[in-house]
This record gives C-alpha cells, sequence and structure tokens, in this order.
C-alpha cells in the first residue's frame, strides 16, 4: 500500500481526497457504504500494474474528503456527487475526455447516475452489487421500501438524523465496520429501533481471511474521525433524487456495462431483483449490458471479499476498449 500515491483536489467547492497509482487510460474507482478509497486497494495494485492509471476518491463525506457540509443531507445528491466527479476529472485527467468507471455498492449507484447524466464521459463500466433501478414515477423509494418491509427496514431507519449514528456509537466504531463487511446474510436487512445490532450475527472472533485487523483500524480510524453521518447522507437523500431524477424517468444507460453480484449479497436477494436482472428487463434499460456475473458463495463486499476473480474481470471487460 505504500506505493498508493494520495493526494488532495479542490473541485465542485469541496476538498476531494484520491488515491492513485499507475500510468495509462484511467480506471475511476467508486466506494461503497461504509468503505473509503481503501475497499478498492486490490484493484489499485492490480490495474497500475496492468498498464492503468488506477484512482479512488473518498466520497463526498467520507474519510479524508472534506467541506460537504455535513448536516444537510440535502446536498448529498446523486447531482451533487456526479458533479464532484466530473469536475475531479477536469482537474486530474484534462486531457481524458473518457475514462472506465468501477462501483460497488453506493459508488454503483452513483456509477449509473454519472452515466445517465454524463455517457460522454464514460468509456465502459463495470458496476457491482447493485443493479440499474429504473425511475418509479409514481412512488419514492423510502415510501416503496416502508410499505414492502416496514419501519425497521435499514433504509428507513437510516433517514432520520442523528438516530441511527446514536445506535451506532452504542456498539463502538470498530465493531459497525466489523459487523457490516463481515455480514454474510442474504435475507432481509433490519435495523429494529433501539435494539442496535441485536438482528446482526455476532461478528466472528476470527476474522475472514480477505479482511486483516490493519484494514479495520483503517476504517476505524476514519470514520471515529469523522463519523457516519457523511455516508448515511446519501440514503437520506435518496427521495430528494427521485424528485430530482424526473427528467430522467424511463432513460437508458447507453454506456458498455458489465455487471457482478454475488449469490449472497443481500441486494441480489430484495425480492424482484433476480427476476430483473435475468428477465430481459435489466438489458432494457442498460441495452450496451455485455455481461452479467453472479459469484456463487460470495457475499456483498465482493471486490474485496474475492479481490482476484474481480480485479480479472474488470481486466478482461476494459481491455475490450
Amino acid at each position: 500500500m505504500e506505493t498508493i500515491e494520495h493526494k488532495t483536489i479542490t473541485a465542485n467547492g469541496i476538498n476531494i481526497h484520491i488515491a492513485e497509482k499507475g500510468q495509462g487510460p484511467l480506471v475511476l474507482f467508486l466506494h461503497g457504504f461504509p468503505e473509503l478509497w481503501y475497499s478498492w486497494r486490490h484493484q489499485i495494485l492490480f490495474m497500475a500494474a496492468h498498464g492503468y492509471r488506477a484512482m479512488a476518491p473518498d466520497l463526498r463525506g467520507y474519510g479524508d474528503t472534506t467541506g460537504a457540509p455535513l448536516h444537510d443531507s440535502s446536498k448529498f445528491t446523486t447531482l451533487h456527487v456526479v458533479g464532484d466527479i466530473i469536475a475531479l476529472l477536469d482537474a486530474i485527467a484534462p486531457n481524458e475526455h473518457q475514462v472506465f468507471v468501477v462501483g460497488h455498492d453506493w459508488g454503483a449507484n452513483i456509477a449509473w447516475s454519472l452515466c445517465l447524466y454524463r455517457p460522454d464521459r464514460v468509456k465502459a463500466l463495470v458496476n457491482l452489487s447493485v443493479h440499474f433501478r429504473s425511475r418509479n414515477p409514481m412512488l419514492k423509494p423510502v415510501d416503496k421500501f416502508r410499505a414492502i418491509f416496514g419501519d425497521d427496514h435499514y433504509i428507513c431507519r437510516f433517514q432520520e438524523p442523528g438516530d441511527i449514528e446514536a445506535e451506532f456509537a452504542e456498539v463502538g466504531v470498530r465493531e459497525v465496520v466489523k459487523k457490516f463487511l463481515t455480514y454474510r446474510n442474504p435475507g432481509t436487512f433490519y435495523f429494529p429501533k433501539g435494539k442496535g445490532f441485536e438482528c446482526f450475527p455476532d461478528t466472528p472472533d476470527i476474522l475472514p481471511s480477505w479482511l486483516l485487523e490493519e484494514d479495520v483500524d483503517y476504517y476505524t480510524s476514519k470514520f471515529e474521525k469523522n463519523g457516519f453521518t457523511g455516508g448515511l447522507n446519501y440514503y437520506r437523500a435518496l427521495d430528494l433524487n427521485w424528485e430530482l431524477a424526473a427528467p430522467w424517468t424511463e432513460a437508458q444507460v447507453k454506456v458498455p456495462t458489465k455487471f457482478i453480484v454475488g449469490d449472497l449479497d443481500l441486494v441480489y436477494n430484495v425480492p424482484g431483483t433476480k427476476e430483473f436482472i435475468h428477465s430481459g428487463v435489466f438489458k432494457k434499460y442498460v441495452p450496451l449490458l455485455d455481461e452479467v456475473v453472479v459469484m456463487e458463495g460470495v457475499a456483498h463486499f465482493l471486490n474485496q471479499e474475492k479481490s482476484d476473480e474481480i480485479n480479472q474481470h474488470i481486466l478482461e471487460f476494459i481491455k475490450k476498449f
């Protein structure tokens, strides 16, 4: 990790921390929750060794990226974050009009939005875990989750500012990080109010082979410093995203795309998701979808759990362009 370079770029009114390595065509990695640039540590080293410039920012509200108002979730819409990305690309790769993009979890959501809003800037996309979701013009997303799963569903629980942060504080940052990253239950994710992490299985005494104590140390140090509110604001802006994205209702993502998901991923196991992905509806909205890969026995944080396989999938796809 010592060979990865770190710098801060002022762009779109905030100070964006980036980690990068290598020379060549740019591959931009976008992380999810509760993660950081560090989630892509294996991919950065691998892609740099194969002739690419690999770069991963801490997204708005995360890690060493500063300047976004954490108290105001309305400043965490997909339009804001895509604005950050475009301004960042203009600053660090002014002569590279199109770049490769790889996203996971919320980073995948942002990548889908980037491809909707500015497809001219994306050469090809590899998205992990979170498939494209078409906009339902009749129902706000939080209302939909509440209607299907009830008030204890994690997306509903994440809506009230300060509420879930208080429960996380009782558990402790390190334990929260470990519980999220080692979570493997493909069922619906609930946070019953006042019960903290009782719905979680006990954190394993021995971490899985793909997650080292030093990895947990890094995540913990950053979230202890800045808290989880920045990341939670992405969930709190869901309904505002829905309002602002009205012009893109029924719009297609017209970027060459590869999608990868683990069969134990809780997102993949949301009712209706497998049908959407495999019935041809996904392909309707992403007409340049090249391939869907379902990895057996793999959970949500697949870019860390199966880094070698994910590295190969990314490289094989982007080498086509």
